[in-house]
């Protein structure tokens, strides 16, 4: 793969893969004091600009202890960006919790991962028919 570029004014805000192994880069907020009422979505700042590889896209995913204990989730849940977008990175955040909640600077927001894409050609033809067929929604039972 080639380099993924971060720019930043503030190196605190790169980010970071928490342990070995871990799939997700964190993001963390570029401001604090943001209030997050019940029911209520709001756009964060990360504070950071990424040029993607063209082949790549990053999905912004939510935290799972923050949508466990708090009921915080990334509201469309994976967020993609693009290798042709150079605009600061925002999380859509939604507290589906019953509780407000207090975002800090530098609070882990949402979790970043980079997935390698393909792009087939799409040809215009007749599909060819399964066992399955349009059997969708539930077709195959609980």
């Amino acid at each position: 793969m080639e380099s993924l570029i971060i720019e930043t004014d503030d190196e605190k805000l790169i980010p970071k893969i928490a342990k070995p192994g871990d799939a997700g880069y964190d993001l963390m907020s570029n401001f604090g004091g943001i209030i997050l009422q019940p029911g209520e979505t709001v756009l964060v700042s990360t504070g950071i600009k990424m040029e993607i590889p063209i082949g790549y896209e990053a999905q912004i995913r939510p935290r799972s202890g923050l949508a466990l204990k708090h009921g915080i989730t990334v509201l469309n849940s994976p967020g993609t960006i693009d290798s042709g977008y150079r605009g600061e990175v925002g999380v859509i955040l939604h507290n589906a919790g019953e509780d407000l909640f207090e975002i800090e600077k530098y609070d882990r927001i949402a979790q970043m991962v980079i997935n390698k894409i393909e792009q087939p050609i799409i040809v215009v033809g007749k599909v060819d028919s399964t066992d399955r067929g349009a059997g969708g929604f539930g077709s195959t039972g609980k």
